[in-house]
């Protein structure tokens, strides 16, 4: 589907590609508003915090682009491209989406849930950095084995169930009052909420390719374009939902659905590619210089923005953990120059 519409556009007038630009950008606007509207009602149906549901349900939903693309390519023999796809996205969800969502608006957060999420968050991102530095395997290149894939799918169901469990005790303890959202049928909402995540992801399959060919035909260099727009494309669910949600006034939303979309990228994006593929991922050596530093930076970073007294993101925090992408970005972009 990707290359047709790739095609298809490379071969239409840049007006063409305009159209479906502004026709994508709509419908996901549209997608996000159903799904955070859905979430939110489904949390207070339920007595769960937004947090909860962001961190589980939707960031399932929105990290579904990134398992799709990471596991078809270790299907076909390009196991690599999981790996960076699955570090990118973490360092695009915390780094970017969380500091723009902060830079716009309020992203409230619980400090037991952070407590809770945001310790296996960056544990799963710990876990990564280990199985992935040479000990395991001979030379100066690393190498998550198959079996290795297979514990973190293991790790993702223990990690499902406990979240789960740890919704059940927010409801529980939750004295919310339901009345309104009791009105509309479970059924309904779930239906809406699958829509808005449909919409989403569909939506993004598009608008990628759709600012791509435009940038071509605009004149923008295409090194400038895989440095930018390629390199946090399976992240726009989770850019457009976090922006939904702030803007909604639902910031908790955003920031459930990072964390939870972090944890995702490692146990179920990686998990999932590394157990299709008998070979193994290979670790390329300069991933220990940019790649992994730099993700385990900006996750410490959004840990101690969000364990401080304060039980908010503020602007200032988010500030900094932009500059922080923008400088990965750059360097990301200067070392490709300088190795290649």
């Amino acid at each position: 589907m990707d290359a047709l519409l790739h095609d298809f556009l490379m071969n239409s007038p840049v007006v063409i590609s305009l159209i479906v630009l502004v026709a994508s950008l709509f419908t996901l606007s549209k997608g996000a508003d159903w799904l955070v509207d859905s979430a939110v009602a489904l949390s207070l149906k339920w007595g769960m915090p937004k947090m909860v549901i962001g961190a589980t349900i939707v960031s399932l939903g929105t990290t579904l682009p990134e398992a799709s693309v990471s596991t078809l390519a270790a299907i076909k023999g390009n196991a690599e491209l999981a790996l960076g796809n699955a570090i990118g996205s973490i360092i695009a969800d915390t780094a970017l989406i969380i500091g723009l969502a902060a830079m716009l608006g309020t992203v409230p957060v619980d400090k037991r849930l952070i407590h809770r999420q945001g310790t296996v968050q960056f544990a799963a991102a710990m876990l990564l950095t280990l199985v992935s530095l040479p000990f395991f395997s001979p030379g100066r290149e690393g190498k998550i084995y198959q079996w290795m894939g297979w514990i973190f799918v293991v790790l993702l169901a223990c990690y499902m169930y406990i979240s789960f469990r740890w919704a059940k005790e927010s409801m529980e303890e939750s004295e919310q009052d339901t009345a309104e959202e009791n009105q509309k049928p479970l059924w309904l909402l779930l239906v809406w909420l699958a829509v808005g995540i449909t919409v989403v992801v569909l939506s993004s399959k598009i608008l990628i390719p759709a600012v791509e060919v435009s940038a071509i035909k605009i004149g923008i260099p295409q090194s400038i374009i895989a440095a930018t727009l390629v390199a946090f494309g399976t992240s726009v669910p989770e850019l457009v939902t976090a922006i939904t949600a702030v803007r909604k006034g639902h910031g908790e939303l955003a920031a459930g659905n990072i964390i939870g979309a972090d944890i995702l990228n490692v146990l179920f994006v990686l998990g999932v590619a590394a157990a299709v593929t008998p070979a193994g991922i290979r670790v390329p050596v300069d991933f220990y210089y940019l790649q992994f530093p730099t993700m385990l930076l900006v996750l410490g970073i959004f840990r101690f923005c969000s364990t401080r007294q304060r039980s908010v993101i503020t602007r200032l925090q988010g500030a900094v953990l932009f500059i922080f992408y923008t400088a990965y970005i750059v360097l990301n972009f200067t070392l490709r120059h300088i190795t290649g």
